[in-house]
């Protein structure tokens, strides 16, 4: 198991947020203004995160776009540390070489793929011929859907900020389907990121058991303990991010600590 880095970025800048809050005020991705609960922002640059993990040898960390203004931060943090980060928010088959040739290891793709609702496979069909398997990332965050029958404690995968629910359930099938279209799944516990407040138990284990791939699981760490928790339900084989709880984020974990217990564990 290995502690993945981040850099969340928000009009620029390094955030940390809850990610459930993150909603558009007006109309579209391109100028309107959000609103959302922050937990942390900065002004250091994320180039500076990007190196400070490089130092640390720290692998497979992820680089996330949350709306527009976030390009030229993205970009510097990819050449500060070049082919050590992957790189997601608003990634489709019109920029995604240009990600990788600024220095992504791989692309996060969500909405591209995942709109209106559906799954559109003709569109990661295209995107693997684009940037091959093996540097493409599925984003399959998720929530369980509200006034869903009370028999149903399945997640479905969200976007658009989070907000917006398609019809396409993460259950072991469609892990093992979308498997052979990417490196990589990247899965936020959308109702407990950013809360500091604990994993999401039931999700972790549903991907330590079923998928067949590296999966990166992100959503509530708030301590060493939640750590050793994820590899234990996740069976050794889920990834882990951990945010706002991390004192370089203005929480209580320590972020060398953090690293001492990846060192330990690979």
């Amino acid at each position: 198991m290995k502690f993945r880095p981040c850099i969340d970025l928000h009009n620029g800048q390094v955030k940390q947020i809850v990610g459930s809050t993150l909603t558009d005020a007006t109309t579209d991705n391109d100028g309107g203004k959000t609103s959302l609960n922050t937990n942390f922002e900065t002004d250091r640059p994320a180039a500076d995160y990007a190196k400070m993990y490089q130092t640390d040898a720290l692998t497979g960390g992820h680089v996330i776009m949350l709306g527009p203004g976030n390009q030229e931060a993205a970009t510097n943090a990819l050449k500060a540390y070049p082919k050590g980060l992957q790189v997601g928010g608003g990634i489709n088959d019109t920029n995604a070489l240009s990600w990788l040739d600024a220095g992504a290891s791989h692309v996060i793709v969500t909405s591209h793929v995942f709109s209106k609702g559906k799954i559109h496979m003709e569109r990661l069909k295209k995107l693997v011929e684009i940037c091959g398997k093996e540097r493409l990332v599925l984003d399959l965050s998720c929530r369980r859907k509200p006034g869903k029958n009370k028999d149903d404690d399945s997640y479905y995968v969200v976007t658009d900020r989070w907000q917006s629910f398609t019809d396409y359930k993460v259950n072991p099938e469609n892990l093992k389907e979308l498997a052979s279209y990417c490196d990589e799944f990247l899965v936020h516990g959308v109702d407990v990121e950013g809360m500091q407040c604990g994993i999401l138990r039931d999700l972790v284990e549903l991907l330590g058991e079923h998928s067949t791939i590296p999966v990166t699981y992100a959503g509530g760490v708030r301590s060493i303990e939640d750590l050793e928790l994820v590899k234990e339900v996740g069976k050794d084989k889920v990834d882990a991010t951990v945010g706002s709880a991390l004192d370089c984020f203005g929480g209580k974990l320590g972020y060398n600590d953090v690293v001492e217990w990846h060192k330990k564990q690979n």
